[in-house]
């Protein structure tokens, strides 16, 4: 299974998510507007700090996401990368044993 391909779909549908909610509550404020319950520079306002406090809050998400994926990740036995990394720095000093070794016998 390609990780990266796997969290770069998670990431699109977060995306995709925020841009469909951001499409939906134009709807609504221009509905609003046309209804006279806003006038357009409430709606405006309104819009603006919706979409920081969408902007702050994604990282929040992110960091969130991040964690959940690092979790489900340990349950199902994957290995960090810093796991990985070990292991191949004792299967390259076992190699380098082994030659040694084999060097020695030939002597």
């Amino acid at each position: 299974m390609d990780n990266n391909n796997w969290l770069s779909q998670i990431l699109m549908l977060g995306i995709g998510t925020t841009s469909i909610a951001a499409e939906k509550f134009k709807e609504v404020s221009e509905q609003l507007v046309r209804d006279g319950k806003l006038n357009p520079e409430q709606a405006a306002n309104f819009a603006n700090d919706l979409m920081k406090q969408m902007q702050a809050s994604s990282g929040d998400i992110e960091a969130q996401m991040q964690r959940q994926i690092r979790n489900i990740l340990q349950d199902i036995g994957v290995a960090r990368q810093s796991e990985v990394d070990e292991l191949r720095g004792r299967i390259d000093r076992l190699e380098r044993q082994v030659r040694e070794l084999e060097n020695k016998q030939w002597r």
